[in-house]
């Protein structure tokens, strides 16, 4: 735990200090000189000290808190230096589907099962991305569980972008992961590289470009995790909507799909064996220490607070 400053440059507002202590001082010299002149008794005393304090008081704690101080906690976790896993979730409309009006989407239950599997990961960066006809990286791998956490759940959702191309409930294409391999979503010097997607499966037809995207080397492992079933629909209303029916092949796409990329299919609510599944691909490796930000309060309120006391003792003695 530790106080940094978000704007430190403000700080230079507290120099104007010497303004008001200064035009103090020089009336109060001018003041001595005039009684002396006039043979008056002097003050005396060391009460001016005070009020000199706080005139220079003021502006410091402006200064202080225009810097904007924050009290921050940081920790040291290991975090693996040889391997990265990456979480995509099908934000297709389709994932809208449910067991029954109020239950939790496939989507919800998606996001929830990815947010646990990076806690259970821990050493491991994991980075997330969404997919309807296209793959959006939202967060590069780490093991910050905070971020994950965050950006899953107030960065991400359906259709957040919508498809490129039209809208609807099956314009997802499972082709549109080949992107992952042959662009830059991992790191280039990890040679250990995990692909988790979260999907029901209802998706065009794959094509064969998906088995040659993912036979580039370094190779990315692949484990699907479908999500949903035939039964479940799309209860946006209040009541199932006439207009989506689930895919029937969608079963038979993601296997395809599976197979195009030497993947395995794991069914939904099982994180821990798709967990032991990741552990059991990128094996054990070295790891290196890294700092994660923890929470920050912003100090800024209280110190501008404190400026009030000295500011009321300057003008209680001019009233005075």
């Amino acid at each position: 735990m530790g106080v940094s400053f978000l704007t430190p440059v403000a700080s230079l507002f507290a120099l104007l200090a010497v303004v008001p202590l200064g035009v103090f001082l020089g009336r109060r010299r001018r003041a001595d000189r005039i009684r002396t002149a006039l043979k008056l008794e002097g003050t005396g005393g060391r009460s001016w000290i005070a009020l000199a304090a706080c005139l220079a008081a003021v502006p410091v704690l402006v200064g202080v808190a225009a810097a904007q101080p924050v009290v921050t906690s940081a920790r040291t976790v290991p975090e693996r230096s040889d391997a990265e896993v990456f979480v995509v979730l099908d934000t297709s409309r389709s994932m809208l589907a449910s067991e029954a009006s109020g239950e939790p989407t496939r989507y919800e239950r998606a996001r929830d099962e990815a947010i646990e599997l990076q806690r259970e990961l821990g050493d491991i960066p994991v980075g997330l991305a969404s997919f309807t006809d296209r793959v959006l990286p939202h967060l590069f791998p780490t093991v910050d569980e905070r971020v994950f956490r965050d950006t899953a759940v107030n960065s991400m959702g359906i259709e957040r972008p919508p498809p490129s191309t039209s809208f609807g409930t099956n314009v997802t294409t499972l082709d549109a992961l080949g992107v992952v391999p042959t662009q830059n979503f991992f790191t280039p010097a990890v040679k250990r590289r995990v692909l988790v997607v979260f999907t029901d499966g209802e998706s065009q037809p794959i094509s064969g470009v998906l088995s040659s995207d993912f036979a580039r080397k370094p190779l990315v492992r692949v484990t699907f995790v479908r999500v949903g079933d035939v039964h479940e629909r799309i209860y946006t209303s209040g009541v199932a909507e006439a207009g989506y029916k689930p895919d029937p092949s969608s079963s038979a796409t993601l296997t395809a799909a599976a197979g195009a990329v030497h993947g395995r299919i794991v069914d939904e609510g099982d994180v821990g064996d798709v967990t032991a599944g990741v552990r059991q691909a990128l094996g054990a490796g070295p790891t290196v220490d890294r700092r994660i930000e923890g929470s920050r309060r912003a100090l800024m309120p209280l110190v501008a607070l404190l400026a009030v006391f000295p500011l009321g003792f300057v003008l209680l003695r001019r009233n005075a």
